[in-house]
């Protein structure tokens, strides 16, 4: 299979980078093609301009986002590597959400139409990797804004049967070194 790892976070020592790291071990241990995309590591700007806006419901992409285009168009598998802020994507990844995921490429709008037809046919699975300081009952009582727009959002633009896997780390600002180690040994089980 060929997956397609996005990973946002700021600091290549965090433990959000570990949990990177044991992903495409796993899927690279399955035989997965595995591409990486490190949205900070490579500079990716997510800001949506104003000129982006404007053309929004014209099809295609920014040129500027080419080679993330690209590596979406061609995984089966998306693997979304985050730690949740705010109860939702880093911004900076809700930039490449905005940026690369437009008309021509992740949906259209047909003549006529009011709803989206979504595009990303070849992408069958998304898994969404994440950590969340606070508790799993804090989130559920704030709707879990960041697991509906994996599992609702994204998911609709995708093949009709594309399932979602959702693994968070609840509890991470007061979690114990053996608590994090089990969270690493659930990706690679999941993933493997």
């Amino acid at each position: 299979m060929k997956s397609l790892v996005v990973y946002c976070h700021p600091d290549p020592a965090s433990f959000t980078a570990a949990v990177r790291d044991r992903a495409i071990g796993a899927l690279q241990s399955r035989g997965d093609e595995v591409r990486v995309d490190d949205l900070y590591a490579q500079g990716f700007d997510p800001l949506f301009t104003a000129t982006e806006r404007e053309h929004h419901l014209e099809h295609g992409a920014n040129p500027a986002v080419a080679p993330y285009v690209d590596d979406l168009l061609w995984c089966e598998r998306l693997v979304l590597v985050y730690p949740t802020w705010w109860s939702g994507q880093p911004a900076m990844l809700k930039g490449w959400i905005e940026r690369v995921w437009v008309n021509g490429v992740a949906w259209e709008l047909p003549a006529g139409a009011n709803r989206l037809r979504g595009r990303l046919r070849n992408v069958r699975r998304i898994v969404a990797i994440t950590s969340h300081g606070s508790s799993k009952l804090s989130n559920a009582l704030e709707g879990e804004v960041g697991k509906r727009m994996v599992s609702r959002t994204l998911r609709s633009l995708c093949h009709p049967l594309t399932r979602t896997t959702w693994l968070a780390f609840y509890g991470i600002d007061t979690a114990t070194d053996d608590e994090r180690r089990r969270f690493l040994d659930k990706i690679e089980r999941k993933l493997s």
